[in-house]
């Protein structure tokens, strides 16, 4: 196993695409540390996704505060591990927010999120995980979670391009994209060899992995 030239991975896509299970597994392979998003905690997200219009903000809210506390605690963390993997990274917050508020709400979002951007740790690797919108609802489907069953596939595909858009200019450290359409990533060991050989590969800019599969 090799040493990584990164302290810090992040691994980022659409909801239901499999982060947290692929930045668990780098994690344990690498004997990191792995940080997961709090999203459960988010007493507003249910009613979010039966009201996005009525919900939105608060939801938002609560999202950027948490995110912002977990984010800032990395700095300490980062001196006890050679390496931190993450099943998020902070500027997702942006393309929830230009999804989901209204004008109004968006300007006074960006106001708070530019006072407190400064004071986060940044990752030096983006891994993003690409699906289709229909391969991500029917694993949203599989994973059951009660307060994810009112997402509509429309705000699937819409995020979707919000997040294709974030990252074509997106210039902040190297982005590795992975097709994981036919990769189930909790059971197959030869998709996260796939990405691991990838990592391994040091490389700057923005770099496509061919869609894995099962050898």
């Amino acid at each position: 196993m090799m040493n990584l030239p990164y302290k810090f991975i992040a691994v980022e896509g659409v909801i239901g695409v499999g982060k947290t299970t692929l930045a668990t597994k780098l994690a344990k392979y690498y004997k990191g540390e792995v940080v997961l998003e709090p999203v459960e905690e988010n007493p507003f997200l249910e009613k979010f996704y039966k009201n996005i219009e009525g919900f939105g903000f608060q939801t938002q809210l609560f999202f950027l505060f948490a995110r912002y506390k977990q984010m800032k605690s990395l700095k300490q963390t980062r001196i006890f591990f050679d390496l931190l993997v993450s099943d998020y990274m902070f500027e997702k917050d942006r393309i929830f927010a230009n999804l989901n508020l209204d004008e109004n709400e968006l300007q006074l979002y960006e106001h708070i999120y530019s006072f407190i951007e400064q004071e986060i740790t940044s990752p030096d690797l983006v891994i993003y995980l690409q699906a289709s919108t229909e391969v991500i609802m029917e694993r949203i489907k599989k994973r059951n979670r009660s307060f994810e069953q009112e997402i509509s596939l429309e705000y699937i595909s819409e995020l979707s391009r919000n997040y294709s858009n974030f990252f074509t200019y997106y210039k902040s450290c190297p982005v590795l994209i992975v097709n994981v359409d036919e990769a189930d990533l909790s059971k197959d060991q030869s998709s996260l060899s796939q990405i691991i050989q990838e990592i391994e590969k040091p490389f700057s800019g923005v770099k496509y992995l061919k869609p894995i599969s099962v050898k």
